[in-house]
């Protein structure tokens, strides 16, 4: 990742996740399974790295929870009845709790407009574990869960593109392991120490939801606009106002275990239109669904995001006033927001924007992990892939492979001082993904930048390992500088960023450009890693894989 990189440092941290059992369905007890907390499960932080992490007793957490699901849930209810009469009552204001965007000290640059002046929307959704309502002990859970702090056990960032003609959405596996920065509790001003690696569904008990945004802009380096976190005891009223949304299995399933665990679903194999209940289990599956794991969990929570969309579009029962209405109710008394997106009217406004991305536009995709080599349990982002696809988002590149949409002419409104006036430092970032640095790679760049009249160029002996090869930039009035840097070496515009990491224009050689004077056109991925499990939103016939030993007759 950009900002911070997943290091094996330290013992495993205290590791907690949400399952899909308790109260839904036929099954009963903890979906934990066969899988065991490793290390670190007796509630304490640990210490990583350098810096001592906090050492605060936190209280265990009962084994029985449900998933909490799930901010897109909301976004596709807006998506689909934007222009509605509802939306224009006053009164849903009330229903919408609001808290604070980032908790954390740092944050993301900005992305600069294209030509024309348009940015990027990046939101985060959150889909809680929390069980603090009447309602959602109905649909699960024990009353020991209640006020317990939250899991993030569904984590998605929605990205929509400046011109608005796509959108990537990219989910986090909760079993994920990386770095949570420092975050302060705006209500009891408590402060959360930093830790090096921890679960990523932990980072929502640590403050509220603006520390999970604070932690996906330490992964990723983007700067988020919102969030939206939704609780599940609406998605059942969703589900059944647009009369179902298709799912489809490869074979019969049955999401059950001898031993009690599993989400109940069962289903015979083609395409069933689930809701109530039945669209609950589908998105708390795990066991029954691909490999068994948090990773088929998410897959199958894509093919439903996508259907959804598909008939919020274009099911005609949504055009009932009496029907959206109750539909809005049950949505806003179960989101809470960003204190800059707390009003229906807001809500309208991002509305409008997501209307604009065609179906087919849209592209659902899972971070890139691979098994943490301490813990087979536990994810870690894969080297590569996963920078190749937070890189694209950043870039505001779609990840269908229909091209980039930020211009290549797109230009900072800071002139260029003259070339041989601007200072720049070039910098080795070569030695990633197990490779060695380059020799002397700094050297050759310098050396070619001062032949192109930049006779202020140096080599920075610094070593700043960087997948790909990035211009940064301190202020504003050096971003035009940091453009013409760009533009004379071939490398695209998307790869300049405004930074407080350096002290002025730094050129990082990354791990794309190991050879050669000329950035290579080769280095700019156009379309979204395999690994990234790649799900277009116009395809209706998407079906899940059954895990086998879950099938019946």
């Amino acid at each position: 990742m950009t900002r911070s990189s997943v290091r094996g440092e330290g013992a495993l941290p205290h590791t907690r996740r949400g399952d899909e059992s308790g109260g839904v369905g036929e099954a009963q007890g903890t979906a934990d399974g066969l899988r065991k907390d490793g290390p670190g499960s007796d509630g304490r932080e640990r210490q990583g790295g350098s810096r001592k992490r906090g050492a605060e007793s936190k209280p265990a957490r009962p084994k029985r929870r449900i998933l909490r699901w799930s901010a897109m849930t909301l976004t596709v209810v807006i998506l689909g009845t934007a222009g509605a009469g509802y939306l224009y009552y006053e009164h849903l204001n009330s229903n919408i709790k609001k808290d604070k965007l980032n908790l954390g000290d740092d944050a993301a640059p900005k992305p600069t407009a294209n030509a024309a002046g348009q940015k990027p929307l990046n939101i985060v959704m959150i889909g809680s574990d929390s069980r603090n309502t009447a309602e959602d002990l109905k649909l699960g859970g024990s009353k020991g869960d209640v006020g317990r702090p939250p899991l993030a056990d569904v984590q998605m960032l929605v990205h929509v593109s400046a011109d608005r003609s796509n959108m990537s959405v990219v989910s986090l596996p909760r079993d994920t392991m990386i770095s949570i920065p420092k975050c302060t509790d705006p209500h009891t001003h408590k402060v959360y120490e930093a830790l090096s690696l921890s679960m990523a569904n932990e980072s929502l008990g640590r403050g509220g939801p603006g520390c999970t945004v604070a932690t996906w802009e330490k992964l990723t380096d983007i700067h988020i606009d919102h969030f939206m976190m939704v609780d599940f005891s609406g998605v059942v009223s969703m589900a059944d106002a647009i009369g179902g949304v298709p799912v489809c299995v490869r074979q019969n399933v049955y999401s059950h275990t001898s031993d009690g665990h599993g989400s109940g679903l069962k289903l015979k194999a083609g395409t069933t239109p689930v809701k109530g209940k039945q669209a609950l289990q589908w998105l708390r599956t795990r066991y029954g669904f691909e490999d068994g794991t948090d990773l088929g969990r998410t897959h199958a929570q894509h093919m439903y995001m996508n259907s959804m969309v598909r008939q919020l579009r274009k099911n005609a029962t949504l055009s009932n006033p009496d029907e959206m209405r109750s539909l809005a109710e049950t949505a806003t008394k179960a989101l809470t927001v960003d204190e800059g997106l707390g009003t229906v009217k807001k809500l309208y406004d991002l509305s409008e924007d997501f209307k604009k991305v065609p179906t087919k536009g849209i592209t659902m995709t899972t971070l890139p992990t691979q098994q943490w080599s301490q813990d087979h349990n536990r994810l870690v982002p894969m080297p590569g892939d996963a920078d190749q696809l937070i890189s694209m988002i950043r870039k505001d590149t779609p990840l269908n492979g229909h091209g980039a949409k930020q211009k290549a002419d797109d230009t900072s409104k800071d002139p260029a001082a003259p070339d041989d006036q601007i200072a720049v430092q070039v910098r080795n970032g070569t030695g990633v993904n197990g490779q060695a640095p380059t020799p002397q790679r700094a050297l050759a760049v310098e050396q070619a930048l001062r032949g192109k009249g930049f006779t202020q160029a140096a080599k920075d002996t610094e070593l700043t390992p960087e997948a790909e090869t990035t211009v940064l930039y301190p202020s504003a009035d050096l971003e035009g500088d940091a453009q013409a840097v760009a533009k004379a070496m071939g490398i695209p515009v998307s790869s300049v960023r405004k930074s407080t990491d350096v002290s002025g224009v730094t050129l990082i050689v990354g791990g794309d450009w190991r050879t050669g004077t000329a950035y290579p056109a080769s280095a700019q991925p156009t379309k979204a890693p395999k690994s990234a499990a790649v799900l277009s939103g116009d395809k209706e016939d998407a079906c899940m894989e059954i895990q086998k030993g879950f099938t019946w007759e």
